[in-house]
């Protein structure tokens, strides 16, 4: 299918009903008219969505109230209303769209409280071009709810629910989906909360299967993204990796969701986590995921040897 061409203006160009949603929209949002189109470019160019642009907070504000887009990719570092505000007030007025953060150099401590305040994922800007549309990819498919399903979920009150996956990182994002359906008809959290959490849940499954099961390096990821994935496609099939299952316990009351995640895997050395309030964390290479499971969970414990970890994701009051 060919994709509509990239507009030409850096305004956003959302002009349809008042707060529609246009799921097949991202809004980039940059002050600086190269970074917005390299953004937008990357995007395009590796997905089927189309591109629309804000130059900072204010613009980005002004078209949201226009159409709402399945997902926001905003700068930091803005004149007028930096990334930080558009954050809080996306959050407040329109807690659905997902928003993602690039983080340059010099941001780090702002895409701290960036993720705080309910940023869906990060990106830094030397990563772009490797990570930028799979992360956009990854939020907007976690916010997808089913609205229907959510209606008919509403008398649950609680549930706890077992599951033992094989390998497969398809079947990921099914899963965390079945999870979420479970938050938004328990009320633990807000639509923001709920895509968080669905992050967190989907980057600790992937953690399982490719580091734990298949022992595949985060680091060779990072030099080469074609090896990385070759290494898991070939584990899959050798023993003793192929006979290695995740298994997942979640249990879901009113006041909070507890997720259990076990691999079979060697498992790691537990002291050397990533802090996810160290600003110099988002330049490094790896260890991406677990920053974002101890940033949007209100409890991520590993066990001694690190092949099985507790999230816990409380009620908002």
């Amino acid at each position: 299918m060919t994709r509509p061409m990239m507009t030409q203006t850096p305004a956003p160009e959302l002009t349809s009903h008042s707060h529609g949603l246009d799921g097949s929209t991202i809004l980039v949002v940059d002050d600086s008219p190269v970074d917005r189109r390299v953004a937008g470019r990357l995007i395009e160019k590796r997905t089927s969505w189309r591109v629309v642009y804000a130059s900072d907070g204010v613009e980005a504000l002004e078209a949201l109230g226009q159409q709402l887009p399945a997902a926001v990719v905003t700068d930091l570092q803005m004149p007028r209303m930096d990334g930080l505000e558009l954050i809080q007030r996306i959050r407040a007025d329109y807690p659905n769209v997902p928003v993602i953060i690039m983080t340059g150099q010099g941001s780090e401590k702002i895409a701290v409280a960036a993720l705080r305040a309910g940023a869906a994922s990060y990106v830094t800007k030397r990563a772009l071009a490797a990570d930028l549309a799979q992360a956009v990819e990854q939020v907007v498919a976690a916010s997808q709810t089913d609205d229907g399903q959510a209606k008919a979920l509403r008398s649950l009150r609680t549930r706890t629910t077992r599951f033992v996956l094989d390998n497969d990182p398809t079947v990921v994002t099914p899963l965390v989906t079945f999870l979420q359906h479970d938050l938004t008809a328990l009320g633990i959290c807000d639509a923001t909360a709920v895509t968080r959490v669905g992050i967190a849940l989907e980057e600790t499954l992937l953690n399982a299967i490719y580091h734990g099961n298949l022992g595949v390096s985060s680091e060779l990821k990072a030099v080469n993204e074609r090896a990385f994935y070759d290494q898991v496609a070939e584990r899959r099939t050798l023993a003793p990796y192929r006979d290695r299952r995740v298994k997942v316990t979640a249990r879901l009351t009113p006041d909070a969701a507890t997720f259990v995640i076990a691999d079979g895997g060697d498992g790691f050395d537990v002291s050397k986590l990533p802090d996810p309030t160290d600003p110099t964390f988002f330049d490094r290479p790896s260890g991406r995921g677990i920053m974002l499971m101890r940033a949007f969970m209100d409890e991520v414990v590993y066990n001694p040897s690190g092949n099985r970890v507790k999230l816990v994701k409380r009620r908002e009051r």
